[in-house]
């Protein structure tokens, strides 16, 4: 079996097993595996109201582990590229970021492009990529924000940060972002690299001349129409990962396109604000913490210094 194939099969079996909740969003949804062998290993999501989507994980290259980052080449045609900087190109404005205290949005010279967030499901086109990106990342569709068109013209850039959140406010929407695809609609002469300043992989990247001297100072991805990188800003048992910092290098010449999907820990569609009372967050608390888990899987129960625990009651700390 291509080892490629089977490290997408063992995250999706760790998934079941790790988190819980997530796992019974993947049942109702009928993520299945295609029945029918094929040269290339292919999985289909089946879905009662759209047609299947099927993606192929053989094109998935892995970049790093810390943090985690994957390449897929060719995620995208030209022909869904172009359709969403048709959508957004007449309905952009000015990039906003998260304030850390308020987590309202606010307008800040870190960030200088220009953006519009797509409707979940706006047409078929959408809604295909949206169940794409699902199978893809074996990450429930309600999980995840609308997508993002960001368009960077000549020196426009997005300084390193993070996607996950410091202020409380965005958290108790689905919880942390827990993973950000990004997918780039155009090609780019020169900049515009995804860049990862304190991932494991940069020693291992040549610094040709290629690369921008913003992307020297990392590991860097450069645009190319139709790849979709996928990366995670939590470890494995969610908590936050410092080493998923990241930016946009300033466009040199020509000019960026891209549609971001941020990809929640919880339902992002239909989020349990989180109140002071002790509750648990999901229906089965009770039988885990009777199984166990209180002690076997604390971050996702109990919780840590950054995040409240879903099972909080059950697991009797409050």
């Amino acid at each position: 079996m291509d080892s490629r194939v089977f490290l997408s099969l063992f995250l999706f079996l760790f998934f079941l097993l790790y988190f819980p909740n997530v796992s019974h969003s993947f049942l109702l949804r009928g993520w299945l595996a295609d029945d029918k062998k094929t040269e290339e290993s292919r999985l289909k999501l089946k879905s009662e109201t759209r047609s299947s989507s099927v993606f192929d994980p053989t094109k998935v290259t892995q970049l790093s582990w810390h943090p985690r980052a994957f390449l897929f080449k060719g995620f995208l045609s030209d022909e869904e590229c172009d359709h969403f900087i048709t959508l957004a190109k007449d309905k952009m404005e000015k990039s906003m970021v998260a304030d850390n205290a308020s987590g309202k949005s606010v307008e800040s010279e870190v960030r200088t492009s220009s953006g519009m967030f797509l409707n979940k499901q706006q047409d078929d086109i959408v809604s295909n990529v949206e169940d794409r990106l699902a199978a893809w990342t074996f990450l429930p569709i309600e999980n995840g924000e609308a997508m993002q068109i960001l368009h960077y013209e000549h020196g426009q850039k997005y300084e390193p940060h993070f996607d996950y959140f410091s202020d409380p406010v965005n958290q108790q929407m689905g919880g942390h972002r827990y993973a950000t695809v990004l997918m780039y609609l155009s090609n780019v002469v020169k900049g515009g690299e995804t860049v990862f300043p304190d991932s494991e992989a940069q020693l291992n990247q040549p610094k040709d001349d290629s690369l921008s001297d913003c992307a020297k100072e990392g590991y860097a991805v450069k645009p190319r129409k139709g790849d979709a990188l996928l990366f995670f800003g939590l470890h494995l048992n969610t908590t936050t990962d410092p080493r998923s910092l990241h930016g946009s290098c300033p466009v040199i010449e020509g000019e960026k396109w891209s549609a971001t999907k941020w990809i929640h820990v919880k339902d992002y569609d239909n989020p349990i604000i989180v109140s002071q009372d002790c509750i648990d967050e999901h229906v089965n608390c009770t039988h885990w913490a009777a199984k166990g888990e209180c002690r076997n899987n604390p971050i996702y129960m109990v919780g840590s210094k950054t995040s409240k625990g879903y099972c909080r009651k059950s697991c009797a700390v409050c």
